[in-house]
């Protein structure tokens, strides 16, 4: 599926019930190319050549359903097994340790001072939901205030990375061992009628407003977050697609992914601008988020999420010399969602946009997303 996709895979090794040894045959089934039992097996099943490797996590969420381990316990565990994690004909693997629950900072100080020399990254995970343990509340049937109780925790993704970099950082002030968000989105109840352990969920402009403010986090400390990753694709939590038998359909986090691709492998620009407030049902939030990169080829991306579900902004961009296209995603209401009877109510379009040479002016409209592109 990578190699069909053109994605680096990520795979995971079992340290909660597996061993060291069936870890290590694991990592030489996939990558070794010599005359041995694993890569014979390989043969066997139909794959000649290995397949590359770049990214391994040794173990996941080994603080709970992993292990339920201490901090301390786990680094020793992640020092055992990680040693024999191999590197086979030519490949080199990217180490990354399981890191935190995300409040939970000691987790992170015990890994790093315990197990920095051993790790390329270190992960830690942060879910959305509201109202504590367990999700509560419909993808796609709620109201202002469920908006703004889940976009207002989503925005708590910069404080902690800011404290868990922070962590990092007594033990690696060089950087060299880089933040792996690798498991991050909405989560609220399943669907109803679907089976509860599958954790199907629906998702809509709200969900993909929160994707848009959480990549510009990342992009905010992109000198610290080597790799983020929303780890539901298909079907599960805040998932890209969402399949039927044959049918499909792609979710507004899809299309919200695929307007902010162009920010990848880009450099950050600074974006100043003033920092509008708006207030949903009594709860506080930023109006707009924000985000800014340059390509190789000296094209511009700006991206731009209204986080207020009721309001329009006029945006003024100052771009002089610059010939400029946008895009909108947006929906008829922020619940607007896609099915698979009606797969585009949620899309991307061309959106209106005055330049006279020196400035960019649009209209931001409530819930969405707007990426403008200055060539």
């Amino acid at each position: 599926l990578c190699e069909m996709l053109g994605a680096e895979p990520y795979v995971c090794g079992n340290v909660g019930s597996g061993t060291p040894q069936e870890m290590m045959e694991w990592v030489e089934y996939m990558t070794s190319d010599a005359d041995s039992p694993m890569a014979n097996l390989r043969r066997k099943n139909g794959r000649d050549k290995p397949w590359k490797l770049r990214y391994f996590g040794v173990g996941n969420e080994s603080w709970g359903c992993g292990g339920n381990m201490r901090p301390e316990y786990y680094a020793d565990e992640y020092r055992r097994y990680n040693t024999f994690v191999k590197n086979y004909s030519g490949n080199k693997i990217e180490r990354i340790a399981c890191g935190a629950n995300s409040g939970d900072v000691r987790w992170t100080e015990v890994l790093m001072e315990r197990a920095a020399g051993h790790m390329n990254g270190l992960a830690f995970h942060y879910y959305t939901f509201c109202d504590g343990w367990p999700p509560k509340g419909s993808a796609t049937d709620f109201e202002l205030r469920d908006w703004a109780n889940i976009v207002r925790p989503a925005l708590e993704m910069d404080r902690l990375i800011r404290e868990h970099g922070a962590a990092m950082d007594k033990f690696d002030p060089e950087r060299r061992v880089g933040m792996i968000v690798d498991e991050w989105g909405t989560w609220f109840e399943c669907e109803p009628g679907s089976t509860p352990g599958f954790l199907y969920q629906q998702n809509s402009m709200r969900d993909a407003i929160v994707a848009a403010l959480t990549l510009h986090i990342f992009q905010d400390h992109a000198d610290r977050v080597t790799m983020a990753n929303i780890a539901q694709l298909v079907n599960v939590l805040q998932a890209m697609v969402l399949t039927d038998g044959p049918r499909i359909a792609l979710t507004p986090t899809y299309w919200a992914f695929e307007m902010l691709k162009g920010h990848q492998g880009g450099t950050v620009l600074p974006l100043e601008g003033e920092n509008l407030m708006c207030n949903v049902e009594g709860v506080a939030l930023p109006a707009i988020s924000r985000s800014a990169s340059i390509d190789e080829a000296g094209q511009i991306l700006l991206s731009f999420a209204n986080l207020d579900p009721l309001n329009d902004y006029d945006v003024e961009v100052l771009a002089p010399h610059f010939a400029a296209a946008s895009r909108l995603l947006t929906g008829p209401a922020m619940t607007a969602h896609n099915t698979f009877d009606a797969p585009d109510t949620v899309a991307p379009k061309a959106s209106g946009l005055v330049s006279d040479g020196q400035t960019v002016r649009f209209v931001l409209p409530s819930h969405s997303l707007v990426t403008v592109l200055l060539a």
